[in-house]
């Protein structure tokens, strides 16, 4: 079964508006003063618009005389604006082995820096194969380094942890 309450619009409009007397404002932005629900909606069925709620938890309601569906669609528009302008943190990983090269572990810090930048957090993972994990310390060595080379862009959000055969560490990005 389809939910029908999703798609249905919450604005009351014309005849749904049922208060003893309304503020009305006209098409252009002035106010025609406290009128009833009838009489305002006489007024906009002359100038072939609509009578739609803006506030009701003013004292008392406001009610606007406007084209509803220009209005929904300006609603709309603007809603698609601000999904499209929000930016959603993204967790991005970057692997290592705690016997990296200094000009690699150079590359993941750069990696980690563009990141943190676009405002991704980052979670640093340190592999272990056999029985490197006895040197699990040095692993964290590492990661300290990193944390200390990436604090002007990012701060630590999760330490330095073991997590099976791998060490891990989250950073997030600087408000």
């Amino acid at each position: 079964m389809i939910d029908k309450r999703k798609n249905r619009d919450l604005t009351l409009t014309n005849e749904q508006i049922r208060f003893p007397k309304i503020r009305v404002i006209d098409p252009d932005g002035a106010q025609l003063g406290l009128l009833s629900p009838r009489e305002a909606l006489q007024i906009a069925e002359e100038k072939e618009l609509d009578l739609v709620l803006l506030s009701d938890k003013a004292d008392p309601p406001v009610c606007r005389i406007m084209d509803y569906g220009k209005y929904k669609f300006e609603q709309e528009k603007k809603a698609r604006e601000a999904r499209k302008k929000q930016h959603t943190a993204d967790v991005k990983e970057v692997k290592m082995r705690y016997k990296i090269e200094e000009h690699d572990y150079k590359v993941r810090v750069n990696q980690a820096q563009r990141f943190l930048k676009d405002g991704d957090k980052v979670k640093a993972t340190v592999m272990f194969r056999g029985r490197e994990i006895q040197h699990s310390d040095l692993a964290e060595t590492l990661l300290k380094r990193m944390a200390t080379d990436l604090e002007q862009v990012g701060e630590v959000q999760q330490a330095p942890k073991k997590e099976g055969k791998n060490m891990m560490m989250l950073i997030a990005p600087k408000k």
